[in-house]
């Protein structure tokens, strides 16, 4: 089976993980990187809380059986 091909609903969801993974691992490289011109601290604790909401909203529409609206973006979802 494709991706392409599956139902909308678990693939947003796929989507909207891995995007999240990835996006926070990149905040996560440039806080780290950051972190000795203390503005990393900053971007560490962005990425908590951006992480976060994310994760609660993934959760609710699952709860819901609804898929996530924009699974590729950078907010909130």
């Amino acid at each position: 089976m494709r991706v392409r091909d599956s139902d909308p609903m678990p693939r947003s969801h796929c989507q909207f993980r891995i995007r999240t993974f990835w996006i926070g691992l990149l905040y996560l490289a440039i806080g780290f990187a950051l972190w000795f011109v203390l503005v990393g601290f900053l971007i560490l604790l962005w990425r908590l809380v951006w992480s976060l909401i994310r994760i609660i909203k993934g959760f609710i529409a699952l709860n819901d059986n609804e898929p996530i609206a924009n699974p590729g973006c950078w907010r909130f979802g």
